[in-house]
Order: structure tokens, then sequence, then C-alpha cells
């Protein structure tokens, strides 16, 4: 689109350019942004309750849930990070539950420190939007946007790192059986999550890891590293992800991602798997289509496909950390 077609582009055309599948992203709404998937939770399956508790460690609220039979059976430790919805979302605490009945003792901290996206209510009406709703639904959009924007900038890796950092270490003495059942720390992480991942699996400077300089700057000359704090990781659907983030992952790496994501771009993926492939990293993806942002997060879809589908990256994403 030229310049001045986008410059002088009504609310109404952003408003009515989307994805063909309901309730996705707007297609053209760019890498360094979030999506409806990553800020709003789907509707919770009926009668699901979670069963895993929320406590603290070193300050930062946690939710964890654990196999049945743990701790008389060995179980693996996996670190869970979630979509912007947090540690407090029905879904997110569901999904954490599902990782637990996989045999992994599952710590999901609070990324945000209590500062959850903010959330939008997906309507639910069949009836065709009229012209004055169009406009109005595109000057709401936009200002959902700002929010989102003020939000990212509160949450960069220099305030996530440190949090998540503190966490790792308290829970690496806390649970010291699981981990040393799994080799390490397994990792998982959806949307927001995803990028955290990837930075845990990098070999990292220590003024990075401790969040005094952001992950894209560049290091000083014979900088002590960190090294990764992960074993393996499983990644879906990311955001605010960059090629750039691949560039120091040393841990194998799972991909759940969806065909024409403007929120985890084609590019930028393949970008990032040819660059762990050509430093022998392992890594494995799989492109999921017909599907929207945020698809392998649990909660009720009108479509069975996508039911299915969620399925389908849910077993990837355990037979991936299983089989390390």
């Amino acid at each position: 689109m030229a310049d001045e077609d986008q410059a002088t582009r009504a609310p109404e055309s952003d408003a009515a350019e989307q994805s063909a599948i309901p309730g996705d992203s707007k297609v053209d709404q760019g890498s360094a942004s979030l999506g409806e998937h990553c800020t709003t939770d789907r509707p919770t399956s009926s009668g699901a309750k979670p069963t895993g508790e929320l406590t603290k460690f070193d300050d930062t609220e946690v939710y964890i849930t654990k196999p049945a039979d743990y701790p008389h059976s060995p179980s693996k430790l996996l670190l869970l990070l979630t979509g912007g919805t947090g540690v407090h979302s029905t879904n997110n605490q569901l999904q954490a539950d599902k990782w637990a009945t996989e045999g992994f003792l599952v710590v999901m901290p609070d990324q945000f420190a209590g500062d959850p996206a903010p959330t939008t209510n997906t309507s639910t009406s069949t009836t065709s939007p009229t012209l004055i709703e169009q406009v109005k639904l595109g000057f709401a959009t936009v200002a959902k946007s700002f929010t989102i924007d003020m939000w990212l900038a509160r949450h960069t890796p220099e305030t996530v790192l440190p949090r998540l950092h503190k966490v790792l270490s308290a829970i690496r003495e806390e649970f010291a059986d699981a981990v040393a059942n799994g080799g390490g720390v397994y990792a998982a992480g959806y949307c927001f999550g995803a990028r955290y991942v990837l930075l845990h699996g990098s070999n990292l400077d220590e003024e990075t890891a401790r969040g005094d300089r952001a992950p894209e700057s560049t290091a000083e000359e014979g900088m002590a590293k960190h090294g990764a704090a992960i074993k393996v990781g499983a990644i879906a659907h990311g955001t605010l992800i960059s090629a750039q983030d691949f560039a120091k992952v040393e841990v194998p790496v799972g991909i759940v991602a969806v065909e024409n994501d403007s929120l985890f771009p084609d590019d930028v993926r393949e970008k990032g798997v040819k660059a762990l492939r050509k430093r022998s990293v392992e890594v494995v993806e799989e492109v999921y289509k017909d599907v929207p942002h945020g698809f392998a997060v649990l909660g009720d879809y009108g479509e069975a496909s996508i039911v299915e589908k969620q399925g389908q990256a849910f077993a990837q994403m355990v037979g991936w950390l299983k089989g390390h």
C-alpha cells in the first residue's frame, strides 16, 4: 500500500481487514504487537476447574500443579510461560493442569507482576456491523492498540527476565528432585511467553540475564556468559519474536506455528530455524493451517477442526519435551 493510501485510510477499512478465521488477529497487525488471542481468553470448557494452587516464590506469584502421583513417582520440572492473560487466567491454569497429567511438575510464574495485558470482550453477535459501527470499531481498535503498546513498554526483557531468573533459582532449590530427574528444567511458552523460552534457552551475557541490557544490544567483549537456563524448549505461536532471538539459542526447540501469522511472520520463523540448523541446534517446526493465532491455548472453539488441531499441537509439544 502506498504511503498516501496508508495516511488517508479510513478506520472502517482497518475494521474490515480481518483474517477469514473468526476471532483471529488482523492480517497486517505486525510482529511487534499482541493479538486478540494474546489478551483475551476463549470461553472456558463447561465444568472445568483448575486443580493447582497459587503461591509465591521470591515475591512473584506462581501457579503450581503436580502429577497426581508426585512425589511418590518421579517427575520433571516444567516452566510454563503464558500469553498476556497471565497466571490468573482460568484457561492458562487448566493448560498447566493438562501438562501435569503428562507427568510434569508445572510452575507457571506471573511474568507481569500483577499487571496482565488489557483485555477486550469479543462480541458474539452474528449480524454485520453498520458503517457507523465499523467506524466506531476502527477507533476502538486504535485506542486498544495504544493501550497494548503502553503495556508492552512496561513488560520488556529488562523487567521480565530478572523476575523469571529469581523464580527459576527458587524452584530449582524447592523442586531439586524434579530438576535432577529431568536433567534440567523443561520450558513451554505460548504467545508472549514463547520469546522468553528462546531467551532462557540462549547463552546470554550476565548483564542481559540480569535485565541490565536489552537482548538485541551488543555486549562488551569478554563479558561473562550466563549460559542457557533450560534444557529444552517448546513454543507455540510466539509474539514479539525477531530472527535475532534465535541467534544465541543453544538448546533443542520445538515450534508450533500458524500459517500466515502476522504476529509470528513466516520470514522471521524461517530465518530463525535456518540459523539454528546452521549451528546444528536441534529444531522441529509444524505450521498449522486454518487456525487463529493463539489456537494452542486451551479454550472452547466452535469449529471442530480448530479443536482437533489444538489437540495435535499439544501432543506435538508434549512429545518433543518428553523426547528430550
